[in-house]
């Protein structure tokens, strides 16, 4: 057994949601001095790029929780795609994998795919629009900006959340458990879009301290055991519209979103491939028309 298949699994073993819930509430705290000297740490470690911040200084953050969702000036990362046609990156990040939804399976890591209806929460209804449509999965590394803004225009149509595991989902993690994505904790915003529907889906980690959202605020924690869900207006003044570039959520520490479209909705990027960086306002793709 190598060091690679312990981590595996120790990962099977620690009571991933116990722990998670135990370092999100020491993330919330106002801790004083262990606050600071945990972000300076996690700076260090991490090597975060505090120039990009709005509060450059340590000193500024009276939580962790604060430092970890804190905002970046606001030129460095405009907007670029911004034709109609053409659909942003929502987050910093690096692509896991993306292409296409192949009967309703997405594509994981080398022998691993797993269920898109498993993925949005277990209704097919849900799932139909998107069964051979595109994905597309970007990994939050713990050094990166952990807000998460829309790729393109959007009415909200549906909110599910969707209980699970805490597994890590960095990419050893992601080569080595399978249905990973479709097996951890998560939060799926369904929405539609002048093409059809999109989701994105906000997948829950170890020590993710929580998920929320602009229009619900924190949905987890507290978890559940059962999956919840909450539809919403198409129009009226209870819709949710949100823009191209806009906020629609965060992580309090570090996890992965997927992105599902309709088939023949978009052509992504063609330096688009796994691993390659993504910081958020790029052009992801443009439409497939």
């Amino acid at each position: 057994m190598n060091w690679d298949d312990v981590k595996i699994k120790v990962q099977y073993l620690t009571p991933k949601h116990a722990l998670s819930r135990l370092v999100g509430a020491f993330a919330a705290a106002r801790a004083g001095v262990f606050t600071q000297l945990f972000i300076r740490w996690f700076i260090w470690k991490y090597n975060v790029d505090m120039t990009e911040a709005v509060e450059e200084s340590p000193k500024a953050y009276k939580t962790f929780n604060d430092f970890f969702t804190r905002y970046l000036k606001a030129d460095l990362r405009p907007l670029n795609a911004t034709e109609a046609h053409q659909f942003a990156h929502p987050v910093d990040g690096a692509v896991s994998q993306l292409g296409p939804i192949k009967d309703g399976r997405i594509f994981q890591a080398k022998g691993h795919d797993y269920s898109l209806t498993e993925l949005l929460g277990g209704d097919p209804r849900d799932a139909h629009a998107f069964k051979n449509g595109e994905f597309a999965t970007i990994y939050l590394a713990p050094k990166d900006y952990h807000r998460i803004h829309m790729p393109c225009d959007g009415v909200l149509r549906k909110m599910i959340y969707v209980p699970g595991d805490l597994f890590s989902v960095n990419p050893l993690t992601a080569a080595n458990v399978p249905n990973l994505f479709a097996r951890n904790e998560r939060v799926v915003a369904i929405f539609d879009g002048e093409f059809g529907k999109f989701s994105m889906v906000l997948v829950g980690a170890t020590i993710v301290a929580s998920i929320g959202t602009v229009w619900a605020g924190t949905v987890t924690p507290p978890t559940g055991k059962h999956v919840h869900s909450w539809e919403y207006p198409a129009s009226g003044d209870q819709a949710i519209r949100l823009k191209k570039g806009e906020e629609m959520g965060h992580f309090k520490l570090g996890s992965t979103v997927v992105l599902t479209f309709p088939a023949d909705t978009i052509d992504f990027d063609d330096d688009l491939g796994p691993l390659s960086v993504t910081r958020m306002g790029q052009v992801l793709g443009e439409r497939d028309d």
